[in-house]
């Protein structure tokens, strides 16, 4: 487990996205909290939130979250190297 060399598995792949994800996405939340206060946010300049700053907060950064984890398991998708043997596809989810 977790030796040079070896293959992770599913969740160790997971882990991999998840985890520096999750730490980005409240960095990125800090970030941008620390200018925009959530109770002067409008739907699209028309009528406020009608959010606590809590939910306003909560939501965003699970937005944050989703958004940089659907990045971070893009790019290790294109960064897996082909099989050696040559067999199936050379782009594929690693596994």
């Amino acid at each position: 487990m977790g030796l040079i060399g070896e293959k992770p598995g599913p969740a160790r792949w997971a882990m991999h996205i998840l985890w520096p994800a999750f730490v980005m996405a409240g960095v990125t939340e800090a970030l941008v909290f620390a200018l925009v206060d959530p109770m002067d946010l409008s739907w699209f300049g028309m009528s406020p939130v009608q959010l606590s700053r809590e939910a306003v907060y909560t939501l965003s950064f699970l937005a944050f979250w989703l958004l940089i984890s659907l990045a971070s398991a893009v790019t290790m998708l294109l960064a897996t190297l082909p099989p050696e043997s040559g067999q199936g596809h050379p782009r594929r989810w690693p596994q």
